[in-house]
């Protein structure tokens, strides 16, 4: 119970120091996503006249596949791309035995989480205007996520650990992030793909992510109940197993830094 109102009051003052000084204030956290939506849809959709699906008339129906993979992409790259810096970033924490530091990459994912939010809705309402429909089936979209936060958490934990020890971690998780983005189906539907490649794709887990969050927001469609239990099952490893990592190597964190 303690140290999940430490992680609430803790992301929730990083997400209001994010806006500090600024005029808006936290409104800027509703413009971005709108804004990058907008210039989703005009680019690709009225510049470059791209469809998603083959024969499709909808000019925005690209913009909207797109902005979901990017949603789902920056709550992995986020978490990922701070990692290294947790611990060496807040020095004065390790120096508090009674600190529990493992809650550094849920303060993180906190305010993640909080952006991922904001973005959604913005995708939703953009949605609604644009179809006048909202398909009931994005009531799923929590079970989707919960894996997904759970690698992630896990993937957090290994590398905030790492990056203690090594600092080159901090230069390798930019450049993985990226290299994630192009081969994650973000900008381009995984039937694009040659059949024998497709399989293949599926090996990089943000592909059923983003995949199924698409099915359930833009088409109606229910989740691949199968596939969400591997991936459920799957990201518990990864989650238990990056924390025990953590738990492992923190005893020498005072030491390195």
């Amino acid at each position: 119970m303690i140290n999940r109102r430490l992680i609430y009051q803790m992301a929730k003052r990083e997400v209001i120091g994010r806006y500090r000084g600024s005029v808006l204030g936290l409104a800027w956290s509703f413009f971005n996503p709108l804004i990058m939506l907008v210039v989703y849809t005009f680019v690709f959709s009225f510049v470059f006249k791209s469809r998603w699906q083959t024969g499709s008339d909808s000019k925005t129906e690209f913009a909207l596949a797109l902005f979901i993979g990017m949603i789902v992409h920056g709550l992995l790259a986020e978490c990922v791309n701070r990692a290294p810096s947790l611990i060496v970033g807040n020095v004065n924490y390790v120096k508090k035995v009674i600190f529990p530091l493992e809650v550094l990459p849920w303060i993180a994912m906190g305010a993640t989480l909080f952006h991922t939010l904001i973005s959604l809705v913005v995708w939703g309402l953009f949605f609604v205007l644009v179809n006048q429909t909202f398909y009931w089936t994005a009531l799923f979209l929590p079970l989707l996520f919960l894996p997904l936060i759970l690698i992630t958490m896990g993937l957090t934990w290994f590398l905030a650990s790492f990056g203690v020890y090594l600092r080159d971690v901090g230069q390798i998780t930019g450049v993985f992030t990226m290299v994630l983005l192009f081969m994650s189906p973000v900008f381009y539907p995984i039937s694009n793909l040659p059949e024998s490649i497709q399989p293949l794709m599926y090996a990089n887990p943000l592909t059923f992510f983003i995949e199924q969050s698409r099915a359930v927001l833009m088409w109606g469609q229910f989740p691949n109940w199968g596939g969400l239990l591997i991936s459920l099952l799957i990201s518990m490893v990864v989650a238990w197993m990056g924390f025990a990592w953590f738990q492992k190597t923190r005893r020498g964190f005072a030491d390195v830094l």
